[in-house]
Order: structure tokens, then C-alpha cells, then sequence
């Protein structure tokens, strides 16, 4: 079924559903006088909002949300080239519960945009790797992000989503390792799918399908177009510069993951855990990495040069945030909590064969400052055979330069510090191992993140 079919039925499907009332909307991050939890405008006069506009449009079921983030970054060593940046996303959100609007019980609209800045990307002008460092960097300019329309039914059982979709803030994530600056969709994923997926800064039109048979178990489904960008040469963030290409006629993605969950809620006492199975197919074509459409090697210059296509590509992965330590009368994210990310993809296919990250976070054991978060992650991304196997290929040829790809592995310290609730200062200090794959090139970027959100 084309995914321009997929997208009208499930905008049918909400709409149909936005007439039953079986549900109520869920807007638990924002607080009833309309403030996001935390909120700098707390700490302002009258709340910041002494004429009562926002309190007021929250008694609507109308929610605004503005945050901004900034990073000042410097390479001090190794990679391409040493050097300081610093880049700045603010993205203002509006959410709207319909319930409370129109009377459509469960039926919600969410969108939000990217206004992105910056004096250069540290992790492509400066390192020269393929893991995220500042996972807010990005092309300079205004961009919409999701817009979607979203329907809960059967008690809050179910839930179905259709509009502009990222796929990231859903699939394969992992609340635990959100504390870090790297946090983002993982590189396996990025750089083996079409534009780098529905991912940080790009969005496409989707649709999503949610069910919670049981209170601690979840399983989720969504297929969405392709290729954010649409094919073409250089970057697709240019490519698809305002977020508005709209696309649905490319080959779907299709994600589907199952979460089960134990000890997450406030009055418990065990240990909290989260534990994700999932997997994600495209059904496009993809590039053979190392052999050509007549079966000689891609690398030889005596071949055609013309990679042989593979139907589909895929990946399998899992994501575990465990609790280590709960403090008494502790929440699930308090104390120390490990998070661990790992996936595997077809090695003749994908640039990255195999992914691992994780880390140990640690919350609220300060005890005059409950609010600060500290901790280490790691990311490792393994460059698949295939891609190892051309450039063997590539040295063993008369004139070949070069080295073989082989992984990379960064190593991230942060500590977050609560100025005022809604303003965090969070010095980070990055390693990284064989920037790009190439043994060798080495890097160490060390830089501060300012936190707002109002």
C-alpha cells in the first residue's frame, strides 16, 4: 500500500475517532496554570504571565512551550582541525487537547518548530566523525519539525497518530540517556537510512498506531515516507531546507517496537525498568558497498562502477534503562540508572553493521541540590564489513590510498546544574576514538550547554 494511501486513511481514522469521546487527553507535562514542569517563569513576577493569557488558554486546552538550548563547543585536539563553535535551537511548541476545546474527547494536536543557529558543526567541520557530539547541531535556519493530529480511544488504551512524524522521539529512544549532550537517534539508524530517517532535524508524513493491552506493556507501529529529503546530491538538510518537502511517494519505513515496563510509578519501591525490542524496515533500494551490478568489486577502476542495488534494509535493536539505586522515597529517575542501546543491520547494505551506546546517570544524591544530574556515556558505532571489505579493496589496487574504516567510540562526562528551575548550565567533556573510522585521528571537545525553557 503506498504511503500516500496509508497517511489519508489514518487522518480518516482520526477524524472518525474524534466523535466517539471515549478518551481523555494527556498533557502531563504541562501544569494547570499552563507553565511546562520545569519553568524559568517560575521564577519571574506573576509566573510570567501577569495578564493571564497563558493560565487562560490552558483552562482552554491550549498549551505553549518555549525552549532553547546552546552549546559553546571547542576541538582541542586531533580530528580535522581544532576550533570553537556555538549553536543555538530554540523551539517553540504548541499543543492542543480538543477535549477541552471542542468537546472531541481524546483528540489532541501537537506541532513544533526549529530555529536553528550556529557558527559551524563541530562533529563535520571540526572532528570529522560520524556519532553525535551536540546532538542540537544542524544546518542554520527556521524549520518545522512534527505536525500531527492524534486520536486516544478505549480508555487511553489506544492511540493513533498521523501528520508530520519523527521517529526519534518514540522508537528506539531511551529517556535515561537524555541527560547528554550525544543523546541522539542512534548512528546505525542515521547513516543507514535514506537522508538520515525521520530523525533530529528532519521530519516526514506518517502515521502511528499505539496499544497498551496491559498497564506496563506497549506496543507501537508506525510506517512513514522514506526519505525525509527526497534523493539528490548534497546535504539533505539543505535538500529539505524548511522542512515543508512533504513528501509520501517514496518506498515507506516502517518501524514497530514492544515496551514493558516494571516499578516506574511514584509510589513504588522497586527498581524502575524499561526494556524495548523493536526493529525498523525500508523498503526502498539500497547500494551493495562493496560489489558492482556486474559482480566485480566497486573498487576496482576497471569496473563499472555502478554499485549493485539490494531490495529493502532493516535493523534489529534493544534498549534497556535500569534502575541501579533508588533512593528511599525515591522516584524511577532518581538515584542511578544504567541505559544501554544496541542494534545490529545487514552488513553488504548498511555503512554501520553494528551500534552499541550506554551509561550510568545519576540524579538526585546531591543533597542540597536535588535537582542536578551527572553521569558518563558511550556510543559505539562499528563500520559493517561491507564497507570495511571496499576499502581492503580500495589499498589493494595499484594507487590505493587510505586506511579501512573500522568503528568509533566516544566517551562523554557531564554534570547538569539547576540555576533556577528552567535554566540548567551543563559542562560536558567528549572523547573521541577513531573520528570517521580512521585509526589514528583522535579527538577531545570540551565545551557548556545552556538550558531555558518558559
Amino acid at each position: 500500500m503506498p504511503i500516500r494511501t496509508l497517511i489519508h486513511f489514518g487522518f480518516g481514522f482520526v477524524l472518525l475517532f474524534s466523535s466517539v469521546g471515549v478518551a481523555l487527553a494527556d498533557m502531563p507535562e504541562y501544569r494547570a496554570d499552563g507553565l511546562p514542569e520545569p519553568s524559568i517563569a517560575t521564577s519571574l513576577p506573576a509566573n510570567g504571565d501577569p495578564f493571564g493569557h497563558r493560565a487562560a488558554l490552558a483552562a482552554q486546552g491550549v498549551n505553549f512551550n518555549l525552549w532553547y538550548r546552546n552549546d559553546t563547543l571547542g576541538n582541542l585536539a586531533g580530528g580535522q582541525r581544532r576550533g570553537f563553535v556555538n549553536q543555538g535551537l530554540f523551539e517553540p511548541s504548541l499543543s492542543i487537547d480538543f477535549g477541552e476545546l471542542a468537546g472531541l474527547d481524546g483528540l489532541s494536536f501537537y506541532s513544533n518548530l526549529f530555529v536553528i543557529h550556529n557558527t559551524g558543526r563541530m562533529r563535520r567541520d571540526y572532528v570529522g566523525g560520524v556519532n553525535t557530539i551536540a546532538a542540537i547541531e544542524a544546518v542554520p535556519t527556521l524549520r518545522l519539525s512534527e505536525l500531527w493530529l492524534e486520536q486516544k480511544f478505549l480508555d487511553d488504551r489506544m492511540s493513533l497518530r498521523a501528520g508530520v512524524l519523527a521517529a526519534d522521539v518514540e522508537f528506539f529512544f531511551s529517556a535515561a540517556s537524555t541527560l547528554f549532550l550525544q543523546s541522539d537517534f542512534a548512528t546505525i539508524s542515521a547513516l543507514n537510512l535514506p537522508s538520515g530517517g525521520p530523525a533530529y532535524p528532519l521530519a516526514t508524513p506518517g502515521i502511528r498506531f499505539a496499544v497498551n493491552p496491559v498497564r506496563d506493556a506497549t506496543w507501537r507501529i508506525a510506517v512513514y515516507n522514506g526519505d525525509p529529503a527526497g534523493p539528490g546530491a548534497g546535504d539533505e538538510q539543505v535538500r529539505n531546507h524548511n522542512g515543508t518537502n512533504f513528501r509520501v511517494r517514496d518506498p515507506a519505513l516502517i518501524f514497530s517496537e514492544a515496551e514493558l515496563r516494571a516499578n516506574r510509578g511514584d509510589q513504588d519501591q522497586g527498581l524502575a525498568r524499561t526494556l524495548k525490542l523493536g526493529g525498523w524496515a525500508h523498503l526502498g533500494g539500497f547500494d551493495d558497498m562493496r560489489r558492482t551490478d556486474d559482480g566485480s568489486r566497486l573498487a576496482d577502476p576497471a569496473s563499472s562502477g555502478v554499485p549493485l542495488r539490494r531490495r529493502g534494509n532493516g535493523g534489529l535493536y534493544a534498549v534497556l534503562d535500569q534502575q541501579l539505586f533508588r533512593p528511599a522515597g525515591g522516584g524511577a529517575d532518581s538515584g542511578a540508572t544504567l541505559f544501554l542501546r544496541g542494534s545490529v543491520s545487514p552488513s553488504d547494505r548498511s555503512t554501520i553493521g553494528q551500534y552499541l551506546d550506554g551509561g550510568v546517570v545519576f540524579a538526585g544524591l546531591v543533597a542540597d541540590r536535588p535537582e542536578d544530574r551527572f553521569g558518563f556515556g558511550l556510543i559505539y558505532a562499528r563500520f559493517s564489513d561491507g564497507v570495511r571489505d571496499y576499502d581492503r579493496d580500495r589499498l589493494s589496487f595499484p594507487g590505493g590510498t587510505g586506511h579501512v574504516r573500522d568503528y568509533e567510540l566516544n566517551l562523554e562526562l557531564t554534570y547538569q546544574a539547576r540555576i533556577l528551575p528552567g535554566f540548567d548550565l551543563q559542562p560536558v567533556l567528549t572523547r573521541i576514538w577513531h573520528a570517521g573510522g580512521e585509526p589514528g585521528r583522535n579527538a577531545l571537545v570540551a565545551g557548556i550547554r545552556a538550558h531555558i525553557r518558559f
